[in-house]
């Protein structure tokens, strides 16, 4: 499991970042919020990571904060909701918008998320409501 990535920032793509550590790059697919708190190529920059491992593809998924790491999780562990799709929630609603409407009920609020249909995001609200509280404690 890859935890934690820390380097230099090599290009953005617009899903997507290059991560160059000691001259080997590591690709990190990030939100759009995330990606627009990050700095500039060739600066510094630290994520931390989730690795999705499918049967045909390994993916690294980046994040700000632990909070966001394991609220990409949680989502994830909803029926129809794979790691791209639970990286458009969170760009759409930040870890915060994430927790309130779930806490709320407020599936149209996850459906404002792009790729994200009514009945996911319900799908969501109902499946994460009682889980929801203890990402919400950790600060998000």
């Amino acid at each position: 499991m890859i935890g934690r990535i820390s380097g230099r920032l090599d290009y953005r793509a617009e899903d997507h970042v290059l991560i160059d550590v000691r001259g080997v790059g590591y690709l990190v697919y990030v939100s759009d919020r995330t990606m627009a708190a990050l700095p500039g190529p060739g600066e510094a920059v630290s994520l931390y990571t989730d690795l999705v491992v499918r049967e045909d593809l390994l993916q690294l998924f980046g994040f700000p904060s632990p909070v966001e790491k394991e609220w990409h999780r949680l989502l994830m562990s909803v029926q129809g909701v794979g790691a791209k799709a639970a990286l458009a929630i969170q760009g759409a609603l930040g870890p915060e918008g994430v927790g309130r409407a779930i806490a709320l009920g407020d599936w149209n609020a996850i459906k404002s998320a792009r790729g994200i249909g009514p009945k996911i995001a319900q799908r969501v609200v109902q499946e994460l409501k009682d889980k929801a509280p203890a990402v919400m404690a950790m600060g998000g």
